[in-house]
């Protein structure tokens, strides 16, 4: 055999081998290495919009805990002024019931001081009658003095 004729018969038994490989084999190949890039290229598209969405998520949660952060400033706040503001009504109102009861007992007690001085009169025109009618003897009468009396009794 010759080596020249054993090298042309390789070549085109290789030729052969390669055409049948380019028809058959390579395109399932092919197609199978495209649907893998294709899916591939998928991936990592999702996973971009993944962490886009990810990071548009923690921005959202962000503002919304910092938003509810300022709500609850803002609640406890308002507490705080409406307690104060309640604090405040509760001493003027303790402060208006306590001169209101101030009033009432100095009016109670005005009215109970008249009220003795008004039996200290009376008490002290009866003893000043009882006295002057022992001193003169009965003299004195009682309804006919009424005036002279009362006018003593204002006196006093």
């Amino acid at each position: 055999m010759n080596i020249n004729l054993t090298l042309i018969g390789q070549a085109i038994w290789f030729a052969l081998f390669v055409a049948f490989c380019m028809k058959f084999v390579w395109p399932p190949i092919s197609r199978a290495l495209e649907e893998r890039k294709q899916k591939i290229a998928e991936g990592l598209s999702a996973a971009d919009r993944a962490e886009r969405d990810l990071e548009l998520a923690q921005e959202k949660a962000t503002a919304n805990l910092k938003e509810a952060k300022e709500k609850a400033a803002e609640i406890i706040e308002q507490a705080n002024r409406r307690a104060n503001q309640i604090v405040d009504e509760a001493k003027d109102q303790a402060r208006t019931e306590g001169e209101r009861l101030i009033a009432k007992a100095q009016s109670e007690i005005e009215q109970e001081v008249n009220q003795a001085r008004e039996q200290l009169r009376k008490e002290v025109s009866a003893l000043t009658l009882s006295g002057a009618e022992k001193v003169l003897g009965g003299e004195i009468n009682r309804d006919t003095h009424k005036q002279l009396l009362d006018q003593l009794a204002a006196e006093l």
